[in-house]
């Protein structure tokens, strides 16, 4: 099946799936229609017991659509813009030294912890892999989805400064993450003796650094054009130019093309909505956007609901899963807890903010696409199904329950001053 008849059945069924949705569960959009797509993929495996013929061609459609490559390299960039482009940037600046450390160390701490426990788990189910393979999927599994939290942080009501915490750390932790996965990759492709230290910083000054780089140039740029015209038809047309020629070109000098995505949102949310448009291009610009971040968010859901009918389920690879969740959630605690503990010394944070973060640090289409990018070699059948459930609880069941967590603490925001005073 080709890309446009895919993308118009997925198109179909979000229209269906966001009106049943919206009419009878009244849920989050986001969650609403993954569920919905998931007791869909049920009812057609329940179909396949009556009709094989059929159910052979539906699994079929499911595979013709290369979810990596349409996430990763299409609807990715556009996901990221969007949210970057309502991010309070003036808050964000104030939590910047937190943010940047949970996207950072966090992600790459969470990755060891990840890789460790699962190495020793898959040896207790006597199923033993390699440890730079376990650590591979503790890159991919690591990093909080950007385009998961944004939607579920719509409906919750997190205090703002929380919120701006959870949400840049995610935008930002997601092209982290990447270059993260890549450089373990190589090593895992390649052979750890073939890949030095060396050629790792390298990989990762070039792609990150080149990325949050290109990004200011790219913002920047944004501004300037759309601060010398008054029209809102050619200025929304600019942001979706810049977006997509960004992305693309980082991706040909082999930068982080999701960094500077972020980054040039960033830039033009700060500088660009405020002095370079007037108030109907902003509205214009802002309806565009928040229009196509829901059209993609709900393709892109249904799209993990029905990869299930794909995926190998078989009785070691459900306990994996099940573990996994527990290990994410273990290490996750630990990659955040430390360092606001640590940061406490200089800084206050409202109540139950590790917690927050703990349970709000939600996995979604990013590492899916991730684990299925993997070679056979790599063990891409386990990983892709571990990784599928802990993407399943995460989305449905903490994305459900993270509203009730924060519901004591919504008017205890303060500011952040020294401790002690």
């Amino acid at each position: 099946m080709d890309l446009f008849n895919a993308f118009t059945i997925l198109i179909v069924l979000s229209a269906a799936f966001g009106y049943i949705n919206h009419r009878y569960l009244k849920l989050p959009t986001t969650i609403g229609l993954m569920i919905i797509s998931l007791v869909m993929s049920l009812g057609i495996v329940i179909l396949g017991t009556f009709s094989k013929s059929l159910y052979a061609q539906l699994v079929g459609m499911i595979k013709s659509v290369d979810f990596n490559k349409v996430l990763m390299e299409i609807m990715l960039s556009f996901l990221l813009f969007a949210g970057a482009l309502h991010v309070d940037v003036k808050t964000l600046a104030k939590e910047r030294n937190p943010i940047m450390v949970f996207a950072t160390l966090g992600v790459l701490t969470s990755t060891f912890i990840v890789g460790s426990l699962m190495y020793y788990v898959f040896q207790l189910l006597g199923t033993p892999i390699d440890y730079i393979y376990c650590l591979l999927f503790g890159s991919l599994i690591s990093p909080t989805d950007p385009i998961a939290v944004l939607a579920i942080l719509k409906k919750a009501t997190v205090p703002k400064k929380l919120e701006v915490k959870i949400s840049g750390e995610s935008l930002f932790n997601d092209g982290v993450a990447v270059v993260i996965f890549l450089s373990i990759f190589e090593m895992a492709d390649k052979g750890i003796d073939k890949i030095g230290a060396s050629d790792i910083l390298f990989l990762f000054v070039t792609e990150a650094g080149g990325g949050a780089l290109f990004g200011l140039l790219l913002g920047y740029v944004g501004y300037i054009l759309l601060k010398s015209i008054d029209s809102y038809i050619e200025e929304v047309l600019i942001t979706l130019a810049l977006v997509m020629g960004g992305y693309a070109f980082s991706s040909f000098i082999h930068i982080s093309g999701p960094l500077a995505v972020v980054v040039a949102g960033l830039v033009m949310s700060d500088r660009a909505r405020m002095f370079a448009m007037s108030d109907i291009t902003r509205q214009y610009v802002d309806m565009f956007w928040e229009i196509l971040d829901e059209v993609f968010n709900a393709v892109l859901f249904i799209l993990i609901g029905l990869e299930v009918l794909v995926i190998s389920f078989n009785q070691s690879y459900i306990i994996a899963g099940v573990i996994a969740i527990v290990v994410v959630l273990v290490s996750r605690f630990i990659s955040v807890g430390i360092p606001i503990s640590l940061m406490k010394l200089k800084r206050s944070f409202i109540p139950r903010t590790i917690q927050i973060l703990t349970w709000g640090g939600l996995r979604g289409g990013i590492s899916v696409a991730l684990a299925l990018s993997l070679t056979d070699k790599m063990h891409r059948e386990e990983f892709v199904t571990i990784t599928y459930i802990v993407v399943v609880f995460s989305i449905i069941v903490q994305g459900l329950t993270i509203g009730k967590l924060v519901q004591g603490v919504k008017e205890e925001d303060t500011e952040d001053i020294p401790s002690g005073h």
